[in-house]
């Protein structure tokens, strides 16, 4: 063996062990606590829709996509080119 597989081989290792501590150690009753991070605050600035808008905004949106793809162009294999 290469000395690059082995000092990946042991970074392999080193990585895993370092992976499952906290859950080693919880089954033997040493904790590892690791720092915990403060909740997520939840976005303030979204609104609720009511479901009038919604229909209007989804209508909208269909007549939308209606019309683009009717502006896409088509291709036909079995057109004869000019």
């Amino acid at each position: 063996m290469s000395i690059v597989a082995v000092v990946l081989l042991v970074a392999a290792v080193v990585l895993l062990a370092a992976a499952e501590l906290p859950r080693l150690a919880g089954r033997r009753g040493t904790a590892v606590t690791l720092p915990r991070r403060p909740p997520k605050r939840r976005s303030r600035h979204l609104r609720v829709v009511s479901d009038e808008l919604r229909d209007e905004e989804s209508d909208e949106f269909a007549r939308s996509v209606e019309r683009d793809l009717a502006n896409l162009p088509t291709y036909d294999p079995r057109a004869k080119r000019d």
